[in-house]
């Protein structure tokens, strides 16, 4: 098994691995990581930073990660928390979720994609809204912006406050 720990240029504190292997079992990093794997790998991935499965590389694995570009072969369910690239060479058998999702042309994907909805807190809103927290508060519970209860706190989907911004605007 041949396992390579490099540095990374931009950012110091970040590693890159890179796996040119036959594994199986459970790989799981709780520090971001630039991970590739150029082998064959099956199991569970759960990794931190950005996963690149290589073009010459078949996963049979359930996969969850922040950012992941696919280029090789993938059977198995893929959570991008971030973003998940399915570069043109590539195929996956499986579920995507993901918020972002990009299938370059000539990619072969088979299975149910869900797009998730970003949540922001309050806090997130009323920077992104550039109001005061309470004012924030005041419009979710008067249910003059999108918002839903999460116990004590709210909620809110970026995509309907989008289109609440953009509803907003049209009414001038």
């Amino acid at each position: 098994m041949a396992i390579r720990d490099k540095r990374n240029k931009k950012n110091d504190d970040q590693k890159a691995i890179e796996i040119n292997a036959e594994m199986q079992g459970t790989l799981s990093f709780t520090d971001p990581v630039n991970l590739r794997i150029n082998g064959n790998f099956e199991g569970t991935l759960q990794t931190k930073g950005t996963l690149t499965i290589g073009e010459n590389a078949i996963v049979d694995a359930r996969i969850t990660g922040e950012s992941i570009i696919v280029a090789g072969k993938v059977k198995g369910d893929v959570t991008a928390n971030t973003m998940l690239v399915l570069m043109p060479e590539s195929e996956l058998e499986g579920n995507i979720t993901t918020p972002k999702l990009n299938i370059v042309e000539g990619a072969i994907f088979q299975g149910k994609c869900q797009m998730l909805n970003e949540k922001l807190s309050t806090d997130e809103v009323s920077r992104y809204l550039d109001l005061d927290i309470p004012s924030v508060i005041e419009m979710a519970n008067a249910g003059n912006i999108p918002a839903t209860r999460d116990g004590d706190s709210w909620k809110f989907e970026r995509a309907k406050v989008d289109r609440w911004i953009a509803l907003e605007k049209a009414k001038g």
